[in-house]
């Protein structure tokens, strides 16, 4: 029986795979430390983002809508949108991680983390394409 390409390829399944490990990781790093409160903040924002990731793999292109305009402009702005979102959160998470590691404050960077993540959810839901 034949599979498509797209169904069978753990390429797809790769980098949300690897950001929950790193997760488990950096929380069983912490743990050992005795920090077990910020080892579950770690963790639950890299399986966060690891959840983002999962949802997005499938992705084929940006759904546009009225909000952006319509043509070539409109899904630029969507585009650039999307990937200012993109960076930003890889840029909280990261520093989320970086600054637990180190044995800093976490807790401005959990909150904002966590604030990506609900207005994520949010945005989704409301844009009808659902969970």
């Amino acid at each position: 029986m034949w599979i498509a390409p797209e169904r069978r390829s753990l390429g797809r399944w790769a980098v949300p795979g690897i950001v929950l490990s790193a997760g488990v990781v950096v929380g069983a790093v912490l743990a050992a430390d005795g920090r077990s409160g910020t080892a579950l903040v770690a963790l639950a924002a890299l399986a966060g983002y690891a959840a983002y990731l999962a949802y997005r793999r499938n992705e084929p292109a940006l759904p546009l809508s009225e909000g952006f305009g319509s043509g070539t402009r409109a899904r630029a702005h969507l585009r650039a949108a999307a990937m200012t979102g993109d960076v930003l959160t890889v840029a909280v998470v990261g520093a989320l991680i970086v600054q637990a590691l180190r044995g800093a404050d976490i807790t401005a960077y959990a909150w904002l983390a966590a604030l990506a993540g609900v207005t994520y959810l949010l945005s989704a839901l409301a844009g009808g394409r659902g969970l």
